[in-house]
């Protein structure tokens, strides 16, 4: 197993009240496999993410992070620096921002290379080239001569790609990295992904993006793993009721009926009482606003549980709706 993820905790400390962003996650990654990542914005997946790289500052984290079995958690910043870029990778999803502006792409891309590889210059530069090259980049010699707002937005994505993997490290953290590209574009990077045959976390708010690329898949909601599941089964047989709401929302090639959300994501101020899902959720019975399904029902959801169960939590009827 590459990474393991295990009951992780992020709060945020504000000048109004502490934000826990992410509640209690668990999640895997095995050798060679692509592991999806998928919700609404605010859901929590980019700090977990960035949690994982070491990259939240003023944040309280808890848990465990185990790469190869050793907590990330636990080790300095020196050795940290020496695990972010050579071990493991990342694309972030907004190649303007994370594209240094005053350097050149062949300095950033040759930056990991020199660093944690010890290659000679002209070495490193040769190997940027190489990279370029295999990643469909046209003009690769002319392209590390030049700077980020002379590409355009496919480019610049590849290029993040091509920073990413520099090192060839075993695990790829890939946070929407087809945003702002057009659709032939995006098909390339995801194919580019799949081609690498490494470990990729791929984070998205896009079912059918993830659906294109992912071995398995987790479905996130206000900070917590509401699902997850193999891609194809996840499709086929949704078992939570935002897992469902998502599918149903999303277009697809067949038009049927597109549903809406009702709602909005809770404020991480404000979680409701009990499952976080429950104000917008159709299938909601009582005990969904008084209990926290999490560790309890199959996928972080009560109506999958036996009225027994549900009386045990409750003394309110287990079949009224709310």
């Amino acid at each position: 197993m590459v990474l393991d993820i295990r009951q992780l905790h992020i709060t945020f400390n504000t000048h109004v009240a502490p934000l826990e962003v992410v509640r209690g996650v668990n999640l895997t990654v095995n050798l060679g496999e692509i592991v999806g990542l998928v919700g609404e914005s605010g859901s929590g997946k980019s700090a977990t993410a960035q949690a994982i790289m070491q990259l939240l500052q003023d944040a309280e984290i808890r848990g465990k992070i185990l790469f190869h079995g050793e907590d990330l958690l636990a080790k300095s910043p020196r050795e940290i620096e020496a695990i972010r870029g050579s071990q493991i990778g990342m694309m972030f999803q907004d190649s303007n921002a994370a594209l240094n502006p005053t350097m050149s792409i062949g300095d950033q891309i040759t930056e990991g290379l020199l660093k944690h590889r010890r290659l000679k210059r002209g070495d490193a530069f040769q190997k940027g080239v190489e990279m370029l090259f295999n990643l469909g980049v046209n003009n690769p010699v002319g392209r590390m001569n030049q700077f980020a707002h002379e590409l355009s937005g496919g480019i610049r994505q590849r290029i993040m790609l091509a920073i990413a993997m520099a090192c060839g490290p075993d695990l790829i953290i890939a946070d929407e990295p087809t945003t702002a590209v057009d659709v032939i574009t995006q098909a390339q990077i995801l194919q580019l992904l799949k081609n690498l045959h490494t470990s990729i976390l791929f984070i998205t708010h896009d079912l059918n993006l993830i659906s294109k690329i992912a071995d398995r898949i987790y479905v996130m909601y206000a900070g917590k793993i509401v699902e997850s599941s193999h891609t194809q089964e996840l499709f086929e047989s949704p078992k939570h009721p935002y897992t469902k709401a998502l599918l149903e929302s999303t277009p697809n090639l067949a038009g049927s009926h597109l549903k809406i959300i009702e709602g909005s994501p809770p404020s991480p101020f404000h979680f409701p009482s009990g499952c976080a899902f429950h104000p917008r959720c159709p299938d909601a019975l009582q005990i969904c606003s008084l209990k926290d399904p999490d560790g309890i029902s199959l996928n972080s959801c009560w109506k999958y549980q036996p009225r027994e169960i549900h009386d045990t939590h409750t003394n309110q009827s287990a079949v009224k709706t709310v």
